[in-house]
């Protein structure tokens, strides 16, 4: 699948300094409150104390990359008898609550601006999932770099639908410039602070898209586990290439360490 738009100058040359620049200011000033929330999450979580997972990133000719997006941890990793992770709902801890409810949690993300795979505005990324039960025209929101906040965000967070949190981010790509991303940094603070669409009881945990489209009756059931199917597929490639890259970087380097001992 090959999607295009047209790109102005804010995106193509300055978005990305100004991503730069307004992380690294942030992580700097709020060093404290990553190591509050680390020392927090590990001590009532343990270890790991950041959570990642692959989300789909900008379309490239290929179709959507993945990229690895942190958070810090929410959930515990109990699971029943028979070995399977408990419901989100119920893994759910009360700090994880709170660093929910107030995106707190989303922090870890300014790495991802730093390295590129995220912008501070944009498309709020899905899961891997959700993106194979999207349109061809909803899959254009993956013509922009995925945000840590966007248009859809501040017009509702979770308690919007699908339907209408995908049609703000068809809007949002539509008018990309720093004038609405600075509106929408200004109200997403505002929207956290008054916890706005939050609805009670769901200050964590959503349907994923697929499962939406099953319940309303707009896919079938076979259609809903062919794209879980696909999904898992194309995660399980992202990490076996990921995990191949690695492996090279590390024999290069111990390639390396053995031309510096001889010499």
């Amino acid at each position: 699948m090959h999607l295009e738009r047209k790109i102005g100058f804010y995106e193509k040359y300055v978005k990305r300094l100004l991503d730069i620049m307004f992380a690294l200011v942030f992580m700097v000033v709020f060093c404290w409150l990553y190591v509050l929330i680390a020392l927090l999450v590990r001590v009532k979580l343990g270890s790991p104390v950041l959570f990642c997972q692959p989300r789909p990133g900008i379309i490239g000719e290929s179709g959507e990359t993945l990229f690895d997006m942190y958070k810090f941890r929410s959930m515990t990793d109990e699971r029943d008898e028979n070995g399977n992770l408990l419901p989100d709902e119920q893994r759910l801890t009360k700090i994880g609550e709170v660093l929910r409810s107030t995106s707190l949690d989303e922090l870890p993300q300014l790495f991802c601006v730093l390295k590129g795979t995220m912008s501070l505005v944009g498309p709020r990324p899905q899961l891997v999932r959700d993106m194979l039960f999207m349109t061809d025209e909803q899959r254009m929101r993956h013509t922009a770099r995925p945000g840590i906040t966007g248009l859809a965000q501040v017009r509702g967070r979770n308690a919007v639908t699908w339907e209408e949190k995908l049609e703000w981010d068809l809007r949002y790509i539509e008018s990309v410039s720093f004038w609405n991303d600075a509106k929408i940094l200004f109200e997403t603070v505002a929207v956290v602070f008054r916890r706005n669409g939050i609805t009670d009881g769901e200050a964590a945990t959503s349907l994923n898209l697929g499962t939406a489209l099953w319940k309303a009756g707009k896919i079938t059931l076979t259609q809903y586990y062919s794209g879980l199917v696909s999904s898992e597929k194309l995660i399980a490639e992202y990490e076996t290439e990921k995990a191949q890259h690695s492996r090279g970087r590390k024999k290069a380097a111990g390639g390396c360490a053995g031309e510096c001992v001889e010499e």
